[in-house]
């Protein structure tokens, strides 16, 4: 009889990190290094003053991965905090892709139906093509992704999901 095998869980992990040189690939090694799969990343500074950044790093993994990836990054020098969001409470999670659409005619005409059900925007536009911003979460964008991709889709782009924990706690704050 096989062992059960235990469930993987996508977290949203919030980290807050000196603005220097290195850093990045520090974390990122951390997660090469042991064969962990980042699903999303996005950094960005967040305050000028204390060269803080903000990663958000979307990951899966059983609960005892999850914890060996939290106490592992909160070990990393340049770290100030590490926060599950996932586990924390209600947080907010938005992600902004660019989708190409490639088509004339009905195809064309039904590309703009869909983005006005989304409520994705035209940011382009050719006399063959459109480029559509769209902004949600990533289950929102993958569902506009597929439903664009038999009218003429032919390029994405991104950003990678950003999250915010909802109410007065502040991840800043904690560190």
């Amino acid at each position: 009889m096989n062992p059960p095998v235990e469930q993987q869980n996508t977290h949203t992990i919030a980290v807050l990190v000196d603005n220097e040189p290195g850093v990045l690939a520090r974390v990122i090694g951390l997660f090469s290094g042991r064969g962990y799969n980042i699903e999303s990343l996005t950094v960005a500074e967040t305050r000028r003053g204390r060269h803080l950044s903000r990663i958000t790093i979307v990951t899966t993994g059983t609960p005892m991965v999850i914890e060996q990836i939290k106490a592992q990054l909160g070990r990393l020098i340049p770290v100030h905090n590490v926060s599950d969001l996932t586990l924390e409470g209600d947080h907010v999670e938005r992600e902004l892709a660019l989708v190409k659409v490639v088509g004339t005619g009905d195809a064309r005409v039904e590309s703009l139906r869909v983005s006005d059900i989304f409520r994705a925007r035209a940011v382009d536009s050719t006399h063959e093509s459109f480029v559509f911003e769209i902004v949600g979460n990533s289950g929102k964008i993958d569902a506009f992704i597929e439903l664009m991709r038999p009218l003429g889709l032919t390029d994405i782009s991104r950003t990678g999901v950003v999250a915010i924990l909802r109410g007065p706690d502040s991840l800043e704050s904690e560190s």
